[in-house]
């Protein structure tokens, strides 16, 4: 047995720290297939998963920036519109009031004209009535007076 690791011994040469033999080449063409073989296999689906999510990304920010400048706008126009809204109710009841108040005046004025006329009326049918009165009044004391004459004359 010892013979064999003399004999395995004497056969291997030493050459220093690096040997370079056909391991050096063997193991360059083993990692350059290995990267082309991972490169191939997993980093470029992998490289191009990244970039579709990333343009999907980029495509989905860009569409929510319109989409916010959008309801940025709409938000604008609607607050003018609320704005502008406000503004005609307030006109509608100023006028409203106005209209009402004209209406009152109008009323009133018709009311006190009525009552006015109703007390013209009424105080006509009371002159009339004590007109009437009166000279009904006088007419009974001028009988009156006449009968009472002709007693005291009938007694005398």
């Amino acid at each position: 047995m010892t013979s064999w690791l003399l004999l395995a011994e004497a056969g291997a040469q030493e050459g220093g720290l690096f040997d370079l033999d056909a391991t050096l080449p063997l193991m360059a063409v083993q990692v350059v297939l290995l990267t082309l073989i991972l490169n191939a296999l997993f980093f470029r689906p992998v490289g191009r998963a990244v970039e579709e999510r990333e343009g999907y990304i980029a495509t989905s920010r860009a569409d929510a920036k319109q989409k916010l400048a959008q309801a940025q706008r709409l938000e604008a126009d609607l607050t003018e519109q609320l704005k502008e809204a406000r503004q005609q109710a307030q006109q509608l009841i100023v006028e409203a009031e106005q209209e009402v108040d004209k209406l009152y005046r109008e009323a009133l004025a018709a009311a006190q004209a009525d009552a006015n006329a109703t007390r013209e009326q009424a105080r006509r049918e009371i002159e009339a009535q004590r007109d009437q009165a009166l000279a009904s009044l006088s007419a009974e004391s001028d009988r009156l007076g006449a009968l009472i004459v002709d007693r005291l004359l009938a007694a005398k």
